[in-house]
C-alpha cells in the first residue's frame, strides 16, 4: 500500500472536489427546465447544453489521463478548481443559449478534471482496497445531487432564485481549491511501480480494456442520461420529478458507502451483473408506471446503478493494473463521451415524440402537457434496452474472469 502522512486529508479533499461536480449535476437537473422557459429554448437546445458538460468532461478526463504522469496530480487538481470557478461564474450571469453553453462547458471541463486527478490519486493512496474507497470517493457524485436536487427543491418552495442556487457552489469549490494548494501529493502507483509507457500502452490495447470501454458506454448512460433527465423526462407524469432523482441517488449514496462487504462477497464483475438486472427492472418501473409505483421504480434504479461507474474503475485498477491512470481515465471519458452523444440525440427525438402525439390542429398548454406526458416514458423505455444488452455482456464477462481465475491458480500450483 503506497503511503502518505496526508492520505486522509487528499481523500477528504478529493471528496470536496467530487462535491462540487455533482452539485453541478444536481442543481443543473433541478433548473434546466426553468432555464428553458426563462432563455426561450426548446429541449434540443436544452439537450444540447446538458450534454456539454458530458462532452468537457471526457475531453479533460482523457487529455488529463495522458498528461497527470507528467505534470502532477495537484497541478491538474489547480486547473480543475480554476474551470470550476469560472464555469460557475459564467453561469450565475448567463444571458442566454451561448453564455449557457460555454459555462456548462468549463464546468464539464473541470469536473472531467478532477476526475483524471482524483481516480488515480484515490488508488494510489488505498492501493490495497481500490474498489471499496473508489465507492467511497464516488458515493459524493450521488451525494452531492441528493444535496443538490434538495436545495433546489426547498429553495424553490422559498422563491430563492436559480443563479443563488448555482452560486452555493462556490463554498466547496473555494475550500477544496485552497486544500489542494497547502498539500503534498504522491506519485501515480503506475510510476510509483516502475510500469513503462509501452507497457502501459500494450495494456490499454488489450481485447479485455477495449471490452471494458465498450460496456462503460452502457453503464454510463443508463446512470447519467436517466439522472440528468428525469426531471424533464417525467415531470408531467409525477409532481415531484425531482424527488425521485433525490430518492435515487440517495439509494447510491446508502449503497456505495456499504460497498466493502458487496464487492467482497460478489467481486466487482458479480456487482455490475446484479446493477444491469436492478437497472433495467428500475426503468422498466419508470416508464410504465405513475403514482407511488415511480418511487418504488425510483429506489430499484438507484440500486441498480449504484455500483456501475466506481466498480468499472475498479474491475480495470485491480485486473488491468498497467493501464495506470490512463486506463482509468480512458474509461470515464468513454462514458461521458456516450452520455454527450446520447443525450443530444435523445433531446431531439425527445422534441419529435412530442411533436407527434400533439393532436392536429392544437396547440393547447393541456394537449402539449398530455404529449409530454407520453413521451417521457417512452424515452425512458428505449434507454433500458441498453441495461437489458449490459445483464447478457456482464454474464460473459463473469464466466471469462471466473475461468481466467481458474487458470491462474493452477498455473501458480504447477510451478
Amino acid at each position: 500500500m503506497h503511503t502518505t502522512p496526508q492520505r486522509r486529508q487528499l481523500f477528504v479533499a478529493s471528496c470536496l472536489a467530487l462535491l462540487v461536480t455533482s452539485l453541478s449535476f444536481g442543481i443543473r437537473a433541478g433548473i434546466l427546465s426553468r432555464l428553458g422557459v426563462q432563455f426561450q429554448l426548446n429541449t434540443e437546445e436544452l439537450g444540447t447544453i446538458a450534454s456539454t458538460a458530458f462532452l468537457g468532461f471526457p475531453l479533460a478526463v482523457i487529455i488529463g489521463g495522458f498528461i497527470v504522469d507528467i505534470i502532477g496530480m495537484k497541478q491538474l487538481l489547480i486547473i480543475a478548481f480554476v474551470l470550476h470557478l469560472a464555469g460557475i461564474l459564467l453561469t450565475i450571469f448567463a444571458g442566454g443559449y451561448w453564455t449557457l453553453f460555454i459555462s456548462t462547458l468549463c464546468i464539464g471541463l473541470a469536473n472531467g478534471t478532477v476526475e483524471a486527478a482524483c481516480n488515480p490519486l484515490v488508488a494510489t493512496i488505498y492501493s490495497d482496497d481500490k474498489t471499496t474507497k473508489l465507492n467511497h470517493f464516488h458515493l459524493w457524485f450521488p451525494g452531492g445531487i441528493v444535496i443538490g436536487t434538495l436545495l433546489v427543491y426547498f429553495l424553490d418552495k422559498i422563491n430563492i432564485g436559480w443563479q443563488v442556487q448555482v452560486g452555493l457552489m462556490l463554498v466547496p469549490t473555494l475550500i477544496y481549491g485552497f486544500l489542494f494548494s497547502k498539500l503534498s501529493f504522491p506519485v501515480t502507483e503506475r510510476v510509483a511501480s516502475g510500469v513503462t509507457t509501452s507497457q502501459m500502452y500494450k495494456a490499454v490495447l488489450s481485447p479485455l480494456f477495449l471490452c471494458m470501454i465498450i460496456l462503460m458506454f452502457g453503464t454510463a448512460i443508463t446512470e447519467l442520461f436517466t439522472g440528468q433527465w428525469i426531471d424533464v423526462l417525467l415531470k408531467n407524469v409525477s409532481d415531484n420529478a425531482i424527488l425521485l432523482l433525490t430518492i435515487e441517488t440517495g439509494i447510491m449514496v446508502i449503497g456505495r458507502g456499504f460497498a466493502g462487504p458487496v464487492v467482497h462477497r460478489f467481486s466487482p464483475t458479480g456487482v455490475l451483473l446484479i446493477s444491469a438486472i436492478l437497472s433495467a427492472l428500475g426503468l422498466y418501473l419508470l416508464g410504465h408506471s405513475s403514482g407511488n409505483m415511480l418511487f418504488v421504480g425510483a429506489i430499484i434504479f438507484g440500486m441498480g446503478v449504484c455500483y456501475f461507474w466506481p466498480c468499472m474503475l475498479g474491475f480495470v485498477s485491480e485486473n488491468l493494473p498497467k493501464t495506470g491512470a490512463v486506463g482509468m481515465n480512458l474509461m470515464g471519458g468513454a462514458g461521458m463521451f456516450a452520455v454527450s452523444v446520447y443525450t443530444i440525440f435523445m433531446g431531439g427525438y425527445y422534441d419529435r415524440l412530442v411533436a407527434s402525439k400533439m393532436p392536429a390542429g392544437i396547440s393547447s398548454d393541456a394537449a402539449l402537457n398530455e404529449a409530454k406526458k407520453a413521451a417521457g416514458p417512452e424515452v425512458i423505455n428505449v434507454t433500458m434496452i441498453i441495461p437489458l444488452v449490459l445483464i447478457v455482456a456482464f454474464t460473459i464477462l463473469l464466466f471469462y474472469m471466473r475461468n481466467r481465475k481458474n487458470k491462474d491458480s493452477l498455473t501458480v500450483v504447477a510451478a
